[in-house]
Formats: structure tokens, C-alpha cells, sequence
């Protein structure tokens, strides 16, 4: 059975993702250190994933990005990549080897699961990381943990249980004070 991995991306010392437009948004984007992955094996992660998840809003601002910015690092891997979109109100996916997943969430994540080894990625957004976490269905958290104090930005973990325990599978610092933290949930 196929593990999901929700990787959270941008994310500062205290807990809050790089919302556009904001300070800790331009730390991420605009400095090339911070913006392209320096660890090797966080491409080979992402490229031999079997399907991408996105919730709506994520999947219409990553498809644009990728499909305009075609030497970005992740292009190649997410442009050719099967991609599955969680969306009750997108009708058609204009982005190759993209289908539209609208039903039950859980009854979804288990038909993606089936079939094989291997690892499904969750890019987000927001809605859809909270949804999987309330209905525990990520069995891995990968959070990139900037080197910033952001005071600004969207909460990823607001609402949810008040209890989600999480083992700590690895943590792997970069030359530029990323650290790349791996958990895992209990089961």
C-alpha cells in the first residue's frame, strides 16, 4: 500500500507558511539559495513519487508556475508527472496527466493507495493538508523549516486535533539553514 507524504514547504521558526506578498514570502522566492532544493535526494523524492496531491487553489497556482517557469527545478518532475487535484467545484484539468478527484476524501486516498509500493505526494494547499490530518490519513510530514521568524503568515496546523503525535524519522540541514524534517505518524 502506498504511504502519503504531505510536504509543507516554506515554513518558518514560528510556525507559519510564506503567504504571497509578505516578508518572509521574499526570503523564500527571491534569494536563489533559498528557492532552489540543494539536497539531492529531495528531487529523487519528488520524481519517483506515483501521483502529486493538490487541493484546488494549490493546483492552479503550482500548474501555472510550472508550466511557465519551465526551468524551475520541480518542473520537469511535476509537468510529466500523474498528477490528482481534490476539487468539489473544477470541472476540467487543462494540466497533462492531471485527473480530478471530487468524491469522499478517504474513499480518494484509498484508491491511490492501492496498487503497489511507493509514495503519494501532498503539495497542498492548506484546506487539503488540515482535511487528510482531521481524517489521519498522512502516514509522513515533510517540512522544510526555514531559518526565519516570519510573525506573519497562514498557520498550517490551526484547527485541527488537539492531539497529533508524530515521530521524528529524520532531520537533514542544508548549506543555507533549511533543515528538512521527516516524521512519521504512529500507527
Amino acid at each position: 500500500m502506498r504511504k502519503l507524504m504531505a510536504t509543507v514547504f516554506n515554513y518558518s521558526l514560528d510556525g507559519l507558511l510564506a503567504d504571497e506578498g509578505t516578508d518572509f514570502w521574499k526570503f523564500c522566492f527571491d534569494l536563489p539559495e533559498n528557492s532552489d532544493p540543494d539536497h539531492p535526494g529531495h528531487l529523487e523524492f519528488l520524481r519517483s513519487a506515483y501521483a502529486h496531491v493538490m487541493g484546488r487553489t494549490a493546483y492552479e497556482s503550482i500548474s501555472e508556475s510550472m508550466t511557465t517557469s519551465t526551468d524551475h527545478p520541480f518542473s520537469d518532475i511535476l509537468n510529466s508527472g500523474r498528477k490528482v487535484v481534490f476539487s468539489r467545484t473544477l470541472k476540467t484539468a487543462d494540466w497533462p496527466n492531471t485527473t480530478i478527484a471530487s468524491g469522499d476524501t478517504t474513499e480518494e486516498i484509498d484508491k491511490l493507495r492501492q496498487g503497489g509500493d511507493g509514495h503519494i505526494i501532498v503539495w497542498g494547499g492548506v484546506r487539503l493538508w488540515r482535511s487528510l490530518m482531521q481524517l489521519d490519513l498522512i502516514d509522513e510530514l515533510h517540512v522544510s523549516m526555514f531559518p526565519y521568524v516570519a510573525g506573519e503568515g497562514t498557520r498550517l496546523f490551526d484547527g485541527l486535533p488537539k492531539s497529533y503525535q508524530l515521530q521524528l524519522l529524520s532531520s537533514t540541514p542544508s548549506q543555507n539553514g533549511i533543515v528538512e524534517l521527516q516524521y512519521r505518524r504512529p500507527r
